[in-house]
């Protein structure tokens, strides 16, 4: 008797096992499996927290729209598992205590540049996807590694607008030949703004375009007056500048005193994209160009699904998006949450074999950009900056034609 019970007891501890298997969401993936576990890395603290925070609330609310509308591959839901990397260090360790406590098995991210070098290294050691949704340096994807997919454009799609719109715009509006033009570079000196200048210094002498001065500074300097005067000895026609929040508010305003007075001014994302600067700036922002991710003043029919993005976040968080590295971390995460309901487990080979058959045609996402990833670096080659200018006090779209919902604005002092 007492045998008979014990191999009952066995089937039915068995039986128990293999129901609990079914929803275990332990991130492996199973086929009956109904959680998926992602891994979200993101500056949420410290001095990248604003943006960091900004890009996260994208990707959040992709997530969410989707489990509300009753989740992907047959109903599984995603579970999000935070980690916040404030710096390169941090990146390694939450990739690691991702993956190997909470066995998550691939991971999105990240706004920083540094940060996602870092922390896609670890993904790519222990075989893991890494996502990346707004970072822009392109040693990110240069590295070919097989675990890594960009769904934003890199530094050097920023470098060949800023080049295309004085090639095919500022030329026209200042009626002067390319090879006249004087191009000055003012950048902070990480790998965000030196990727940038660099790559806008090659491209641009390749078209033969002048560039006169290229200065480099820290971000976090409390003094750009010396950089403000060796442009100013230049006397250029256009400055090309990368800078975060703070150096872009003091490269403005110490500009203003110390009269440099520039036709063409044109930022790259950062602080020059920021409703921040325009409220430190007042009526001096207008005029200014900034070359960045999608914008929210855009041509709304090539940017399918914006509005709704729009109202979904105010919704959310009460108040209207802050910049548009929220609405491109939306629509990466649009893509990622497609190939993963294709594929229905977090396989990161599976997933990294859909995703290079995954295509969209331009405007036809939140946006505007097509997704065809690059075989070898995983590189999204159809995603790309726009250029938009403060214009009374509104950051509007303003080039190429497809996006625009005004004109470049140019005054040839």
């Amino acid at each position: 008797m007492k045998k008979i019970l014990s191999i009952m007891m066995v089937g039915f501890l068995l039986l128990l096992t293999a129901c609990s298997g079914g929803a275990s969401g332990d991130g492996k993936g199973g086929e009956k499996s109904q959680t998926l576990k992602l891994g979200a890395l993101y500056p949420l603290s410290g001095g990248l927290a604003l943006l960091g925070e900004e890009s996260f609330r994208g990707a959040e609310l992709a997530i969410e729209e989707a489990n509300k509308n009753g989740g992907i591959a047959g109903g599984k839901t995603i579970e999000l598992v935070k980690g916040d990397a404030v710096d390169a260090d941090a990146a390694q360790s939450e990739a690691n205590r991702l993956i190997n406590q909470e066995n998550i098995k691939s991971i999105f991210g990240s706004y920083s540049s540094s940060i996602s070098f870092a922390a896609s290294e670890v993904a790519e050691r222990s075989g893991v996807l890494y996502w990346e949704l707004g970072a822009v340096s392109d040693s990110i994807t240069d590295r070919q590694y097989k675990y890594v997919l960009r769904t934003n454009p890199p530094a050097s799609y920023f470098s060949k607008v800023n080049v295309d719109f004085i090639k095919e715009v500022v030329t026209k509006k200042l009626g002067k030949d390319l090879g006249d033009i004087k191009v000055a570079i003012a950048h902070e000196d990480s790998s965000y703004g030196t990727t940038i200048a660099d790559e806008a210094t090659k491209l641009a002498k390749e078209e033969g375009i002048n560039i006169v001065a290229n200065q480099g500074y820290s971000a976090g300097t409390n003094d750009l007056s010396s950089v403000i005067l060796n442009i100013k000895k230049v006397d250029p026609d256009v400055v090309i500048a990368v800078s975060y929040l703070n150096d872009a508010i003091l490269l403005a305003r110490q500009s203003e005193e110390l009269g440099l007075k520039i036709p063409v001014f044109i930022g790259n994302g950062g602080g020059h994209t920021m409703a921040d600067f325009k409220d430190a700036m007042g009526e001096k922002a207008n005029g200014i160009f900034d070359i960045d991710f999608p914008q929210y003043l855009i041509n709304k029919e090539f940017t399918p699904g914006i509005e709704e993005f729009m109202a979904l976040y105010k919704e959310k968080y009460g108040t209207d998006p802050r910049s548009g590295h929220s609405l491109a971390n939306y629509m990466g995460m649009k893509v990622v949450l497609d190939v993963l309901d294709k594929v229905g487990e977090v396989d990161p080979d599976k997933l990294k074999e859909e995703a290079l058959k995954y295509t969209a045609e331009a405007g036809k996402t939140v946006t505007g950009w097509g997704v065809e990833f690059n075989q070898e670096s995983g590189q999204n080659k159809l995603s790309q900056p726009y250029v938009h200018q403060w214009i009374n006090g509104e950051l509007k779209t303003v080039w190429p034609e497809n996006v625009a919902v005004e004109e470049p604005q140019i005054v040839n002092q």
